[in-house]
């Protein structure tokens, strides 16, 4: 292949890629393992919204509520349903040690930790962040309570991300003294497409260092 096509080959795919690499999106509601444990920072508001006495369900709205400085990613919020301790504030059997928790039915969670519980995810409020000394959207947690335990409260933790600060602005560069050799700006970005398109076999190494030859 001609060093001319070669050229031309590197300078349309680098101009493609430099277009469609910030489109595409970053999420924060990844899973569990990426977030953080706010408990302590973010507590919950619980509000008893509804009681089925024939059935024995509750039904609760959750609220998470922002007790730092910090403005924290609304769509990463998750409450975790951690334990359900009785009026003693005993979370288990005395006799048994079986958690209270595996007693009662969970209704409508989102998923599971990887050590068995239950968690809902935050609705996402009218704003992405969810700023100091505010509240989220509420979470609805429905539980049924199999085995008739007479008073009982659900306990959360909650896991999120904070939004980073922003970065400071770029100071203005100084003038370049003749015959210094300053590095080219965008320099490690175009490394890394390059990079990516060897990865995808676009071009080759061989190409790249024949593109490169003066």
């Amino acid at each position: 292949m001609s060093r001319s096509m070669t050229l031309w080959r590197l300078s349309f795919a680098v101009i493609l890629l430099g277009l469609l690499w910030p489109m595409v999106p970053e999420s924060s509601a990844g899973p569990l393992d990426q977030l953080t444990e706010l408990t302590g920072k973010a507590s919950v508001v619980v509000t008893l919204k509804d009681r089925d006495n024939f059935t024995s369900e509750y039904r609760y709205d959750v609220n998470v509520r922002n007790h730092t400085s910090d403005v924290l990613i609304a769509e990463s919020l998750v409450i975790v349903l951690d334990k359900i301790t009785n009026l003693a504030g005993e979370d288990s059997e005395g006799l048994t040690g079986e958690s209270f928790l595996k007693r009662f039915e969970v209704l409508g969670q989102d998923g599971e930790t990887d050590d068995g519980k239950p968690f809902f995810r935050i609705p996402v409020g009218p704003t992405p962040e969810l700023g100091p000394l505010t509240d989220s959207l509420p979470a609805t947690v429905r539980l049924r309570n199999k085995d008739y335990l007479s008073v009982f409260t659900p306990s959360f933790k909650v896991l999120g991300q904070k939004r980073p600060p922003p970065e400071p602005k770029q100071t203005q560069a100084a003038p370049v003294q003749p015959g210094s050799n300053p590095i080219a700006p965008g320099r490690n970005s175009v490394d890394k497409l390059i990079q990516l398109l060897i990865k995808k076999g676009v071009v080759t190494e061989e190409e790249w260092r024949k593109a490169n030859q003066p």
